[in-house]
C-alpha cells in the first residue's frame, strides 16, 4: 500500500472538499505535500454550524470561538480583534469597536479589514450629526458620563451588511447605534455614517431583505429604506397588534420570507433578579391584508438569533443540529447581566414548546461580553 503522503495532488485536493473549516488546518499539518495542497484552498470548507464568538483570553489576547459542531472552544491568534467588542456579525464578518470607540469589520480569517469612520454621536436624539468628540488619552469619562468602555458595549446595538464585501465591492453597512437605536448607514468610500430619517421612536431589529433594508419599530411598524433622494425610511404597514410584551424582536429573512419573531423573557428566582428567556413567536406579515400569519413551526431547520444577521440552516445536513429549533444568545441588555453574567444561551424547540441547552454545562463558565453567531467565511 502507497504512504498516505504519496497521494497525488488530485487525490489530495478532492478530500480537502469534504473537510470542515478547522479541519483544512489539520490536513495541513500532516506533511509538506498536504501542507502545500491545504494552501491552494481550491474548494470551500465542507458547511458547518455556526460559531460563536466569545470574549478575548487576557492572558494570551487571542478571540475565543466556540463550535456548536463539536461542542469545543478554538482560541485564534486575530490581531485586529485584540481589545474590540464584537457589536455584530454578517457575511462572516465581525463589527468590531476598541475603547476609543474606533470601528471596523473584518474577515477575522483572511484578515481582510475595513477602518469604518467615526460613529454618529451617542444621544437620544435621532437627528444627530455631529460626531463623537476626540478621547482623551485616559477614557476616564466618555460623552453623556459613560465611561469609554461603557461606551465600547453600548454605543452599536446591532451590524448588517447588504452582500458580502468578497462578492460585491458596493455592499452597504447598516448599524443600530445611540440610546434610541438609530439607523445610519455607510458604504466604503464615504467619509462619515449617514443618519437615516425616520421614526423617533427607538428601533428594534433591521434586515436586508429581498435588495432592501427593512426596519421593526418596538410597536411592530415596519419600515423599508427608501434611497430616492436622501436615504429615509418609509412606512409599508400600519402597526400590527400583538399580544403580550415580547422582550426583544427580530426579523429574519428565511428561506425567501420575512419573519417575524418575538423573544419572551421571565424570571427563574423568586427574588426576580435572573432574567432568562421562556419562549419565541414565529410569525409573518402580511403586508396587503397588515395581519401577521403564525408559524407552528419550520420544519427541518433552525434558526440562530442574536446580534448576528440572519443565519438558519437544514437541520438534516447537520445530526448534533435541533430539528425546528431557534438557538439564541444573551442579550446585553438582560436586566440580570450585571450580576449573573451573560447566561441567557439556549434553544427553544418549537414542537414541544420547551428551551434547552446546546452545549456542555461546562464549557461555558460566566460570561462577561454578550456572544455573537458567526459563519466563518474563510476563502
Amino acid at each position: 500500500m502507497a504512504a498516505w503522503s504519496d497521494l497525488t495532488n488530485d487525490v489530495l485536493e478532492h478530500i480537502t472538499s469534504f473537510l470542515a473549516f478547522p479541519d483544512h488546518y489539520r490536513f495541513g499539518a500532516v506533511c509538506k505535500n498536504w501542507r502545500s495542497v491545504s494552501k491552494r484552498r481550491r474548494y470551500p470548507p465542507a458547511p458547518r454550524l455556526p460559531w460563536l464568538v466569545l470574549e478575548e483570553e487576557k492572558e494570551t489576547r487571542k478571540r475565543k470561538f466556540y463550535s456548536l459542531s463539536d461542542d469545543k472552544h478554538y482560541s485564534i491568534e486575530i490581531p485586529e480583534l485584540h481589545g474590540r467588542y464584537i457589536c455584530g456579525s454578517s457575511h462572516g464578518w465581525l463589527f468590531a469597536i476598541d475603547i476609543k470607540i474606533n470601528g471596523i469589520l473584518v474577515n477575522p480569517f483572511t484578515r481582510e479589514c475595513y477602518e469604518l469612520p467615526p460613529f454618529p454621536a451617542f444621544s437620544d436624539k435621532t437627528d444627530v450629526t455631529t460626531l463623537v468628540e476626540k478621547v482623551p488619552s485616559d477614557y476616564t469619562r466618555g460623552p453623556r458620563n459613560y465611561t469609554f468602555e461603557e461606551m465600547q458595549t453600548i454605543i452599536v446595538f446591532k451590524a448588517i451588511l447588504s452582500h458580502d464585501p468578497k462578492k460585491r465591492s458596493d455592499f452597504t453597512a447598516m448599524i443600530m447605534f445611540g440610546c434610541k437605536r438609530s439607523p445610519a448607514i455607510w458604504r466604503p468610500g464615504d467619509l462619515c455614517w449617514t443618519v437615516v430619517d425616520g421614526p423617533k421612536c427607538s428601533m428594534e431589529d433591521i434586515v436586508y431583505f429581498k435588495e432592501n433594508f427593512y426596519v421593526l419599530s418596538p410597536l411592530s411598524e415596519l419600515y423599508v429604506m427608501n434611497f430616492e433622494y436622501e436615504p429615509k425610511l418609509v412606512e409599508v404597514g400600519p402597526q400590527i397588534d400583538i399580544e403580550g410584551y415580547p422582550f426583544e424582536r427580530y426579523l429574519i429573512d428565511f428561506n425567501g420570507n420575512l419573519l417575524h419573531i418575538e423573544r419572551f423573557c421571565d424570571y427563574e428566582d423568586e427574588e426576580q433578579e435572573l432574567n432568562v428567556t421562556v419562549g419565541f413567536n414565529v410569525m409573518e406579515p402580511n403586508l396587503e391584508e397588515n395581519i401577521l400569519y403564525e408559524w407552528s413551526d419550520i420544519e427541518d431547520f433552525a434558526l440562530f438569533l442574536g446580534r448576528n444577521s440572519p443565519i438558519y440552516v437544514n437541520s438534516s445536513h447537520f445530526p448534533k443540529c435541533k430539528r425546528n429549533g431557534i438557538y439564541f444568545t444573551h442579550l446585553t441588555r438582560t436586566l440580570s447581566a450585571p450580576k449573573f453574567g451573560c447566561h441567557d444561551l439556549g434553544v427553544f424547540d418549537m414542537t414541544d414548546k420547551t428551551i434547552s441547552k446546546f452545549y456542555s454545562v461546562e464549557v461555558f463558565p460566566p460570561l462577561v461580553g454578550s456572544p455573537v453567531w458567526f459563519t466563518p467565511n474563510p476563502w
